[in-house]
């Protein structure tokens, strides 16, 4: 999604080229560098024009899993609507037509609300009163399932507390490809088991607050630059095409949809198709993507919709598989849409059989009974265009002056949480001779950089977090919440030393090169604060069209280290970042007595590190990336300049399932510290590694048909039913199911098009509802319920050696064996509490799915005769104990 007010939109601007490329050293026009690609030839080889197979019919819902009593109340809900109800619940109403980001126009015989989906994935996005929550990358950084779940639960009782029936959230794509990606800060992790288990976990949360989780954005949206064709050309692009991930079928099945059977495995309410491409087709239109691998393989019961202007056809991407318009115009308000009308049109003229509109509106009520909203709901409380008091309903055109902000306060005790994930989620890289944690009693304290300090224009002075001001506790775009308020490291840092009648003193310009120089020279402990930020496309800030230009620090953070290390033998760096940085030489440098990463935060950002640095917390977090020595060790990068001429940029995958640390082990190289890595104020030791093989019987494909399409339409073909009321009276540019006044279907579609051939985008098969055959990988949601069953239990014992108790997260990685395979992969992992001295026992399950690869011919999931050994340590490179699974 985006957002198009506010001073730093994009301009329409033509600028040199060289200057939008970020990435000076992978061999244009690709964006693998060489010697990055996957052994598989499949992957190595998907460099040609790639192709996306049809799929049709699009599979319709079934109350699979624990679906079936809100299927069976779905069924019966959408059983009482008229035709214009249902377009009605499909189709939003407009950009800015209503009070939330996105809308969908409501069914008030029944008296049923307008649905309201509202950002973001770590809060709520332009509302008052509400809580700033930490990152998705920090939650990954925590490896903490619990915590990932109470975060969720908040956010979810947030959003229900302000009356949004959808929080657009969480996020596995980007799954983090490339760590220079724009929005990976978004998501959780580059590793797909990591952001599995994350997403699940958030997703529960949420819906156990009684709101529909959404996840997004599906899939392999791996960057900003070009995901628009029109957002590319106000940078001066000359495209007339979004860009194409080009994915082979391995990659697509054991990397990126991988925590997507996570999330609908954990009963995701709804998914949000992507603005990309994906094998050149439109992601909202993608009938492999949707129809195949999302509603067929994973058996996912719930409704897509559209990301903000992503969809790209009416007809077609009903047919493939998109169930929800949003925010219901073609482009922001301009009162024309794909739907809406046009829906009802393709309903009566055939284009579009009923049964399809049906299973649209049967899998979003079902939904919205799956996750209790008919108990939970309350009224819409705020506006998402204004924090203004009163004002009207329907911003854009200006009507219905009204109470529009309550200002409901729904923070409840969250900033407790919030400090808690903060402290958890920073992780401690580098602690030379115990530099930390630090006392509070040092003689004298001295904080550098303007990450240490507060936004001169206030935590909210920059609309969607668009600049990069004070201490990054948030990064920027739609996927932001305003700051209740934001303690900054200084304030926080401030207060405790202040607290010991101590000495400190602080810098936060980052170019005041002689006060640093002398500041610098009478500390006894030099605590420097950097940053690196990002956010989404439609911001641009100090020339970063949303995807950063290249992984160093920002605000001449690099030189601001060197000159305060140069005179402090006890500097302290603290990194807020959103992924990874190039740290120099920082690790080896003497005077450098500690690194520690802490991410995006969120509001209680100086206080989590505060507990970090003076002890009230030991640090337990673990990189959920990997930090290199150079952008090349990463493998893949991103595509900074249109290698298709006027046509979609082509993205090939061809470093395949080879992404972070799966990349560094492939090449060999040594990163500065690796995925997993994480210290502690105490030390841990592992031993007496366990394997058990549990008898459990052979894989069984899925077999048989599914049943027919139910049709419980019960609209006529008279069109005089279908138009304005006469009594009505129509706001302009809001997205309306009606006829337009004409009784003529190719009148009221008012479409160039209308009298193409059917054979020209009516594909074979889409409109069949007969029983279709089921996918072998498919069964329940999350796919094949069979690959879910546990073979092997794990069991390790770890040991707290040192003098304080301290979390370590122990972590099971596997090797699957085979000539393409990387050299291990996450499987398991467990945040441990352990007191000192004391020992527990890490237990893991090993599941069928654990083990798979994805067999192309089989169209299934098979473990491979390869030997398969289980690896069990504290990093994906610190692995002392092993096993061979037998």
């Amino acid at each position: 999604m985006q957002w198009l007010t506010g001073a730093l939109v994009l301009l329409a601007t033509s600028r040199l080229v060289s200057a939008q490329d970020g990435n000076t050293t992978a061999p244009f026009p690709n964006s693998t560098y060489p010697n990055a690609t996957s052994p598989d030839p499949a992957a190595a080889g998907f460099t040609g024009p790639a192709f996306s197979p049809p799929f049709y019919p699009s599979p319709w819902a079934s109350g699979a899993g624990d679906w079936a009593s809100a299927y069976e109340r779905a069924r019966a809900f959408v059983g009482q609507l008229t035709l214009l109800e249902k377009v009605n619940l499909t189709t939003g109403v407009g950009w800015q037509s209503e009070r939330c980001v996105g809308q969908t126009g409501a069914i008030p015989r029944l008296g049923f609300r307008s649905l309201c989906l509202q950002d973001s994935p770590l809060g709520l996005r332009n509302t008052d009163y509400n809580s700033a929550f930490p990152a998705g990358v920090n939650v990954a950084a925590t490896w903490d399932r619990g915590m990932a779940y109470a975060r969720g639960q908040a956010m979810g009782q947030e959003h229900r507390g302000k009356g949004v029936d959808v929080q657009l959230g969480p996020v596995a794509g980007p799954l983090g490809r490339a760590p220079a990606s724009g929005r990976n800060w978004e998501g959780f992790s580059p590793d797909p088991a990591l952001t599995g288990v994350m997403m699940a976990q958030t997703i529960q949360g949420i819906q156990q607050a009684g709101v529909i989780a959404c996840a997004k954005h599906f899939i392999v949206n791996e960057q900003e630059h070009f995901r628009q064709a029109p957002e590319a050309q106000g940078y001066g692009y000359n495209i007339t095409d979004s860009l194409s991930s080009n994915v082979d079928d391995v990659t697509m099945h054991e990397t990126y949809l991988w925590p997507f059977a996570d999330a609908v495995r954990a009963g995701v309410g709804s998914i949000m198709c992507s603005y990309n491409q994906i094998n050149n087709s439109y992601g909202c239109e993608n009938s492999y993507a949707l129809n195949y691998l999302l509603k067929g393989e994973l058996d996912f019961q719930g409704f897509v919709m559209s990301d903000w202007q992503a969809q790209h056809s009416g007809v077609g991407s009903a047919l493939a598989g998109m169930d929800m318009s949003m925010p219901g115009d073609t482009l922001f308000d301009t009162g024309k849409s794909y739907w809406g009308t046009n829906l009802t049109v393709a309903i009566l003229n055939g284009t579009i059989p009923e049964w399809r509109l049906d299973d649209m509106a049967i899998r979003i009520i079902a939904a919205w009974y799956y996750v209790g909203r008919d108990q939970s709901q309350v009224p819409i409380n705020f506006d998402s265009w204004t924090l203004d008091t009163f004002g009207n309903q329907h911003y854009y055109a200006e009507e219905g002056y009204t109470l529009i902000n309550e200002h409901v306060d729904v923070r409840a005790e969250h900033s407790t949480l919030i400090r808690q994930i903060g402290s958890a989620s920073t992780v401690l890289l580098k602690n030379n001779n115990s530099a930390l944690p630090l006392t509070g009693r040092e003689k004298f304290t001295a904080l550098f950089g303007n990450d240490a300090g507060g936004n001169q224009y206030g935590p909210n002075g920059c609309p969607d977090r668009g600049c990069d001001n004070g201490t990054l506790a948030m990064a920027w775009g739609s996927g932001t919440a305003n700051f209740p308020y934001l303690v900054t490291p200084e304030t926080a840092i401030q207060n405790e030393v202040l607290s010991n009648n101590g000495v400190i003193q602080s810098i936060t310009d980052n170019f005041a090169g002689t006060q640093i120089q002398s500041l610098a020279s009478q500390a006894s402990v030099a605590i420097v604060f950097v940053n690196a930020d990002s956010g989404e496309a439609f911001i641009n800030v100090d020339g970063n069209e949303g995807d950063r230009n290249n992984l160093t620090f920002w605000q001449g953070g690099d030189v601001l280290i060197q000159n305060v290390s140069a005179l402090c033998n006890n500097t302290i760096v603290v990194m807020h970042t959103v992924g990874p940085v190039l740290l120099s030489n920082y690790s080896e440098n003497p005077n450098i007595t500690a690194i520690l990463w802490a991410g995006l935060p969120g509001e209680q950002s100086g206080n989590s590190i505060a507990d970090i640095l003076y002890g009230r917390v030991n640090p337990g977090a673990k990189l959920p990336f990997t930090l290199g020595a150079s952008r090349e060790d990463y493998g893949a990068d991103l595509l900074y300049i249109p290698n298709n001429g006027t046509d979609a940029p082509q993205q090939p995958f061809t470093e395949g399932n080879f992404i972070d640390y799966r990349a560094f082990d492939k090449a060999g190289i040594a990163p500065v510290y690796e995925f997993g890595f994480g210290l502690s104020y105490t030390t841990f030791s592992y031993s007496n590694l366990r394997v058990n093989r549990l008898n459990v019987g052979a894989y069984t494909s899925t077999t048989g048909l599914t049943s027919a399409a139910p049709v419980l339409g019960n609209s006529t073909n008279d069109t005089a039913q279908y138009q304005l009321p006469s009594n009505f009276s129509a706001i302009p540019f809001y997205i309306y199911p009606y006829l337009n006044g004409t009784n003529d279907l190719e009148e009221a579609a008012n479409a160039s098009d209308y009298r193409l051939p059917r054979s020209s985008y009516i594909p074979a098969g889409s409109q069949d509802s007969s029983p279709q055959p089921r996918l072998a990988a498919s069964g329940a949601p999350g796919g094949n319920p069979e690959l879910y069953d546990v073979l092997y239990q794990v069991e390790a014992t770890i040991t707290n050696t040192g003098s304080v108790a301290g979390d370590e997260v122990a972590q099971l990685y596997i090797s699957l064996g085979g000539p393409y395979d990387p050299k291990v992969v996450l499987r398991g992992f467990q945040r441990l509490s352990i007191q000192p001295n004391s020992s527990t026992t890490f237990r893991v399950d090993i599941t069928r799915r654990d083990i798979s690869n994805w067999d192309t011919s089989a169209q299934n999931w098979a473990v491979s005769s390869a030997p398969k050994m289980v690896y069990v340590g504290s990093s994906s490179r610190i692995l002392p104990l092993s096993a061979t699974l037998s």
